[in-house]
């Protein structure tokens, strides 16, 4: 039997994150292939419907990644979505989902062994987590 490998969207801010990540390519750091960039303008703009529509459609994980607060390029993009993010760790059991599943980070645009680190950390806590319910069909 094969290893889990679960598979995680990261919505990422164009400003820092998605400059980290491309950092940590061109610096050759490795992390999990099974990572998904969805680029967004500002972590503020990630709608609570696209989490959890990214878990009902199978994600085993999902992270949400911007600039550090105070230096959004959106003023304050970055509460916004802080403010999104505990609210929907109280909703996940609702949907039968752990809140471990999901993770807000901020990782700057010169930070790219931290988004190394950051995306082998999370692959690591959602394999230990298993599958999503929503691959076996167990989802309300």
């Amino acid at each position: 039997m094969t290893e889990f490998e679960p598979n995680i969207i990261a919505f990422v801010c164009n400003w820092c994150t998605y400059t980290a990540a491309d950092l940590a390519g061109t610096s050759r750091q490795s992390y999990p292939k099974n990572m998904r960039l969805v680029r967004v303008m500002c972590t503020g703009m990630v709608d609570s419907q696209y989490i959890i529509k990214a878990f009902m459609e199978g994600a085993d994980g999902v992270l949400v990644s911007g600039c550090h607060p105070g230096d959004c390029h959106y003023i304050n993009g970055n509460y916004k979505a802080r403010r999104r993010m505990k609210m929907l760790k109280e909703i996940l059991p609702l949907f039968g989902f752990e809140p471990q599943r999901l993770r807000l980070t901020w990782i700057g645009a010169s930070d790219g062994i931290q988004f190394a680190e950051t995306m082998r950390e999370l692959t690591e806590q959602v394999r230990v987590l298993g599958p999503s319910q929503a691959k076996s069909g167990m989802v309300l």
